[in-house]
């Protein structure tokens, strides 16, 4: 149970963990866990858990002559966390604690993956 939404951990994989995202792509945890494992972090990654749906109404007795169609495919996604359950992914972006492979700072924009190289020579705050 987290003190605030910034700053979540719960098990993972019977590991407590400190919940960097959750509901992630493939691709988007394979970006994570290279750069958190590049920094030292030990990353688990589990399947996020089916989102609940309610339960669709009875059809009328016209619509029950047609098949009734196949349910929406679901996305696979995933939960990322670190076994440093005091890892709080905002502090270590604007803490400047995260480093690339190539030795510059991980900004905002190449965390969110909006950059391909981290621009870490002008401040977040500087940005138009």
């Amino acid at each position: 149970m987290a003190l605030n939404k910034n700053h979540e951990f719960e098990e993972l994989d019977g590991v407590k963990c400190g919940i960097v995202e959750k509901n992630v792509k493939p691709d988007r945890v394979a970006f994570l866990k290279a750069l958190l494992e590049y920094n030292r972090y030990t990353v688990i990654v589990v399947p996020s858990p089916a989102p609940k749906v309610a339960p669709a109404p009875k059809p009328a007795e016209a619509e029950v002559a047609t098949a009734p169609p196949p349910p929406p495919a679901v996305a696979e996604t995933f939960t990322v966390g670190v076994t440093d359950y005091t890892f709080n992914a905002v502090n270590a972006i604007f803490g400047r604690m995260l480093k690339t492979k190539d030795g510059h700072i991980v900004t905002q924009a190449y965390w969110n993956q909006k950059e391909a190289v981290s621009d870490d020579e002008i401040p977040y705050y500087e940005h138009t």
